[in-house]
């Protein structure tokens, strides 16, 4: 395929229509990508060889552009010398190069007007290749974002697994057990001073009766 058969693909083509209906979108604007860098050098390439074509054909066509000034100057030098016959002769060579030197400004004038086209090709081709540059930025950004979103799915259907959630219901219920054990050892203490505390006011309520007891025998005692 021809640089210009390319290029002219290239420009023409929907960039966002191709994205949607390939299969591997990032893969395809790859691939489009160098397709465009390797065109823009090729082109690049072609417009410094037309454009330095142009120098040269630039100066050649001032060199016969002088020559026939030259030989204009030598024409009327001969006729003021009174030698038409030299004069015919030099205006021979005068026409020669004049014509040499409107040939050479046409051939300059088509290749700035190649130089000129290429020149625009390389814009629209770069703007082309900029857009291609920020749809694979997006593309690759939102490959980014949808591999991060898998994985978070995958986790959370991980969590929610059945095997996870036994886990969990296996770890719980040995946070419970193990509350449960610190509550009876706290109760059986609890349980241990309530009673030390409460023998020691029965035995109060003992000695208060018994010596109410004593108090009464030994009243009777004196009475009799």
């Amino acid at each position: 395929m021809g640089i210009f058969t390319r290029f002219r693909d290239i420009v023409s083509s929907n960039i966002n229509a191709m994205l949607d209906r390939a299969e591997d979108p990032e893969k395809l604007v790859r691939l489009m990508i160098r397709e465009m860098e390797d065109t823009l050098v090729e082109l690049k390439s072609a417009c410094a060889g037309v454009m330095a074509a142009a120098k040269q054909v630039g100066r050649q066509r001032d060199e016969a552009a002088a020559r026939s000034k030259f030989w204009s100057e030598k024409a009327e030098l001969a006729v003021s010398k009174g030698r038409d016959d030299l004069a015919r002769e030099a205006l021979i060579e005068k026409r020669r190069h004049r014509q040499r030197e409107e040939a050479l400004d046409q051939e300059f004038g088509s290749h700035r007007s190649l130089a000129d086209q290429y020149q625009e090709d390389i814009r629209q081709l770069e703007d082309k290749l900029k857009g291609a540059r920020e749809k694979q930025r997006l593309l690759v950004q939102r490959h980014i974002h949808a591999e991060r979103k898998r994985r978070a799915q995958e986790e959370i259907r991980r969590v929610d697994s059945t095997e996870a959630i036994l886990k969990f219901d296996e770890l719980e219920g040995r946070i419970e057990r193990m509350e449960t054990e610190a509550d009876l050892v706290n109760f059986g203490r609890t349980h241990d001073l309530e009673g030390q505390l409460n023998r020691l006011s029965v035995d109060e309520d003992i000695e208060r009766e018994l010596e109410t007891i004593k108090a009464s025998r030994s009243g009777s005692q004196k009475t009799a």
